[in-house]
């Protein structure tokens, strides 16, 4: 079974933008990812808000799975969103007409439904902190990897570049 990683809207944006402090990280995990043939994966979700600023045609997809949000993943997310509700001391009458469920509890849970992902990749700081909010109460399948810290640091690897 090949692995595969879950790529975040943050990852695509410095990877995107050569004048962004991590774009050299993304780079570095994408060509890792690629020579390594790890499955790059990306969420139909991710897509949606790269697309508020961005422009699909932009978006590397010739080298990524698009995987869409299903049921499954609908009601996995469900799960998700209350545990994280609940460790955050979310009061009832935030969540009264209905929850808005954040973006991250659903690519949560397409990662944790995707038995070949082992992790996902982004640049936003509080992922580790929403992961460790669902690791209280529920034990997600991947982990996460921040590309703040380069790819070479992550996977052990001596970067004679």
């Amino acid at each position: 079974m090949k692995h595969s990683v879950l790529l975040d809207t943050s990852f695509f944006v410095r990877l995107l933008n050569d004048q962004d402090n991590l774009h050299n990280n993304a780079k570095g995990y994408f060509r890792y990812f690629l020579e390594n043939e790890i499955v790059l994966k990306v969420s139909t979700i991710s897509i949606a808000e790269y697309c508020v600023k961005g422009k699909i045609d932009e978006l590397p997809l010739r080298n990524v799975q698009i995987i869409p949000f299903n049921l499954d993943q609908a009601q996995r997310t469900g799960e998700f969103a209350q545990v994280i509700f609940t460790e955050n001391k979310v009061s009832k009458a935030k969540l009264e007409p209905r929850a808005i469920i954040p973006n991250d509890s659903k690519l949560f849970a397409q990662a944790d439904l995707d038995i070949t992902i082992t992790y996902f990749v982004t640049s936003d700081g509080r992922s580790k902190n929403t992961l460790a909010t669902l690791k209280k109460q529920i034990n997600p399948k991947f982990e996460i990897i921040d590309i703040a810290s380069p790819y070479n640091e992550i996977f052990g690897i001596l970067d004679l570049h």
